[in-house]
């Protein structure tokens, strides 16, 4: 499965602008993570846009990620691909064994709370952010309320990357693609 097929997938069953551009988030932060780990970058980029695919029709914890798994599945779509997707939401009891699931289940979170961030910047810029003031955020839990603070220590943790860094290499990956993201700024 290439990028073409994931983001065909993604734009068939999500109509959300706003699902789309945290699809490529996590895409860009698995990347980056891809590059860093030496794997296979377009591998892990599908599985960032995908992760999520079937949120819009199924949002419940009894339908995703499960329905989406069974899409896939139908489609013909990678074992791989398909475990990726289930381990990423610790309710469907499937384990985060491999790097790429580590890794899918330590963006996903993170990348909502910098969008947050930048959103909340006079000048709504991705650019603007930096590590420290996504860490001040942090310590407010009524900021960004909806993301799962423990996950992404979790996940950071999964990775032996201290959080810091694990902050910086997503962020960074998310500057890298801000006119996708709507977030480059006032302009």
């Amino acid at each position: 499965m290439n990028r073409q097929q994931a983001w065909e997938l993604l734009c068939e069953y999500t109509k959300s602008k706003n699902l789309r551009k945290h699809a490529l988030a996590v895409e860009a932060a698995m990347r980056a993570y891809a590059r860093r780990f030496g794997e296979d970058e377009e591998l892990w980029g599908v599985v960032g846009l995908v992760h999520d695919f079937d949120y819009e029709k199924y949002p419940t914890a009894e339908e995703h990620p499960s329905k989406g798994a069974e899409i896939l599945r139908e489609k013909g779509w990678p074992e791989e691909i398909i475990r990726a997707v289930l381990s990423h939401a610790p309710y469907t009891g499937v384990t985060r064994d491999s790097l790429m699931e580590k890794t899918l289940f330590a963006v996903d979170e993170l990348t909502g709370l910098i969008v947050a961030v930048a959103l909340v910047r006079p000048s709504k810029s991705i650019y603007d952010v930096k590590v420290r003031s996504i860490k001040k955020k942090w310590k407010d839990k009524s900021f960004a309320a909806g993301v799962n603070r423990a996950d992404v220590e979790e996940g950071a943790a999964d990775l032996e990357i201290e959080l810091n860094e694990h902050i910086a290499i997503v962020l960074e990956a998310m500057q890298g693609i801000a006119n996708e993201l709507g977030l480059a700024g006032k302009g």
